[in-house]
């Protein structure tokens, strides 16, 4: 029987990539309670946030609305938001994974843009599997870690601003944004909810440009598949 000597060499591929990237944005939890902290979030609910809401993004969001002064119900929907694109990741990982039942309640807390990322990227069912645990674990562990060190030292650090560590959640967030501007569609969306952003930052609350920025995907999705069906030959005339 001939065995396949290419399947260790994978495994040790998936197994760095993993934690190479559950190291690399692990640590930038440290910024999150540091920056959490400095909204005025006690060292409990910051600690909480990462335990149980576990998406970098969101709590960035929530955090920097609620250090920017805006509405606590507010921020909190535009952090919502954030987070529903973690469901559409669940449908497409539920089908590769077919995990079993009694896992996947524990297995959706980890489906977020990294292990999704990972585990997408796996040319089968096992390797996809291990990836998406190795990331996960890797991740949670230090995230929460990092999350509790951030917060406590915070007080160390004094002015929290002086320091720019709210620009590292937007900065640790377009890092991870910009591989996935591949197409003309996906810039395009990006560059209509920047703009979005831009020109309602003066005059709406904090928080409610981040949910007026979520328009653009439709929008941009409606025109596209407009062009698309109009350049079709079946309906040239």
């Amino acid at each position: 029987m001939r065995t396949d000597p290419a399947a260790p060499p994978a495994d040790s591929a998936v197994v760095r990539d993993a934690l190479g990237v559950g190291v690399a944005v692990g640590l930038s939890g440290f910024a999150f309670g540091v920056t959490s902290a400095g909204a005025g979030l006690g060292l409990l609910q910051t600690c909480a946030l990462s335990l149980l809401v576990f998406t970098g993004a969101s709590q960035f969001a929530l955090v920097g609305a609620l250090a920017a002064g805006g509405n606590p119900f507010t921020a909190a929907a535009g952090a919502f938001f954030l987070g529903v694109r973690n469901a559409f990741y669940g449908l497409r990982l539920s089908a590769l994974l077919e995990l079993p039942r009694a896992v996947r309640p524990l297995a959706a807390h980890w489906v977020i843009d990294e292990t999704s990322a990972v585990a997408l990227a796996q040319p089968d069912r096992r390797t996809a599997r291990l990836g998406f645990t190795i990331t996960g674990l890797t991740l949670y562990v230090l995230w929460n870690l990092t999350t509790l060190i951030g917060a406590l030292g915070a007080s160390a650090l004094g002015d929290t601003d002086a320091w720019g560590l709210d620009a590292a959640g937007p900065a640790v967030f377009l890092a991870l944004l910009a591989p996935m501007l591949s197409g003309t569609v996906e810039r395009a969306v990006a560059g209509l909810g920047v703009l979005l952003v831009l020109l309602c930052q003066p005059v709406l609350p904090a928080g409610v440009p981040v949910l007026v920025a979520a328009l653009a995907a439709p929008a941009v999705l409606t025109v596209h598949g407009r062009m698309t069906r109009g350049t079709e030959p079946g309906e040239r005339r």
